[in-house]
């Protein structure tokens, strides 16, 4: 069967007026399991009969929490078992403006970066759109809370997901859906140039972050294989388009001691960014089982301060999650035999 969390509000709209119905009674049953959290279709009461019948081929498919880890600031990672037994994982983020969560759009990644527990894990498939829904939806029913912002981050490469991860940010934004604002849905890529052009031109003002974490090529090949197909200056060509529909981009950077956050980096970042409408977030690393370290507190402030100082607009991530296994795949990989 497939999964009914799969279905955006348009496909619901579709499938009941191809039916010889009204595409207000898909809007109803679309509405009635987001807003009303059913999880059977005849708890949809007052819809019309026939258009319920048209999705009893959908299922209600959910994900098994198969562990959780907390921390002392609240900050919480789920391990999510799958239908088919794989797991993926999602990490809530307890921040001052709300509570946000980083959700997995793949079972394992392909892009293979060296600082990343993900990366040691070799894709095995994409997630569905409803599978990365669900993952919103069960971390809400754990907290019995509402989240304030999603950020697809977690294990995977979105842009290599992106016909699924585009479903999933309609159904997110959905007024009738999950009714998250699409200032509070990032993406974030490690940098595919013809999907961050397309991307641009979604008729969603979702913010985009680009992973950059090096100045050169060489330095960003070595730890991002990525760059050996898509070097900086056509990731920067196509970070220049997407500027040109006028929308903003987050460059994020993680300070990785004695590779990239020397003064020397900072200079060259800044040579990089300063012409370009964009936020710089400062990801001190975390410890992912690799052979990287994070530079202390006083190196990771002489980098930030070199950045802030020249006018770049540069925020320094608080640091979370150390005690969790929150690094991206991390939980995962230490709960695969």
């Amino acid at each position: 069967m497939s999964n009914i969390y799969d279905l955006t509000r348009k496909e619901f709209q579709n499938i009941v007026t191809q039916n010889g119905l009204n595409k207000f009674q898909g809007d109803q049953i679309f509405s009635f399991i987001y807003r009303n959290k059913v999880r059977k279709l005849e708890e949809c009461f007052n819809v019309n009969k026939k258009a319920l019948s048209l999705f009893n081929d959908y299922d209600f498919e959910t994900l098994n929490i198969d562990k959780v880890e907390k921390d002392s600031l609240g900050n919480i990672k789920f391990l999510f078992r799958l239908k088919d037994n794989n797991l993926i994982e999602s990490v809530v983020m307890n921040q001052s403006y709300g509570k946000s969560i980083c959700i997995t759009t793949q079972v394992g990644c392909n892009m293979g970066c060296k600082f990343c527990a993900s990366g040691k894990l070799k894709k095995i498939r994409d997630l569905t759109p409803g599978e990365m829904v669900l993952q919103v939806i069960k971390a809400e029913e754990y907290l019995n809370d509402k989240l304030s912002y999603v950020v697809c981050m977690g294990i995977g490469e979105p842009f290599d997901n992106y016909l699924n991860l585009t479903k999933f940010l309609y159904i997110i934004n959905d007024p009738k859906g999950i009714s998250l604002g699409a200032r509070h849905i990032t993406v974030s890529t490690c940098g595919i140039p013809s999907k961050i052009i397309e991307f641009a031109d979604l008729d969603l003002q979702v913010n985009l972050a680009i992973s950059l974490h090096a100045t050169t090529n060489p330095l960003r090949t070595s730890i991002m294989p990525i760059n050996k197909v898509y070097n900086l200056d056509e990731l920067f060509k196509a970070i220049s388009i997407y500027l040109t529909k006028g929308r903003r981009v987050t460059i994020e950077y993680i300070l990785l001691k004695g590779v990239n956050d020397r003064e020397t980096d900072a200079n060259r970042l800044l040579g990089l960014l300063k012409h370009l409408d964009c936020y710089v977030n400062l990801i001190p690393y975390n410890d992912a089982d690799t052979t990287f370290q994070k530079p202390n507190h006083d190196e990771q402030m002489r980098f930030y301060k070199y950045l802030r100082d020249a006018g770049l607009n540069v925020t320094l991530r608080k640091e979370m999650g150390s005690n969790i296994s929150a690094a991206c795949g991390q939980l995962r990989g230490n709960n695969l035999a």
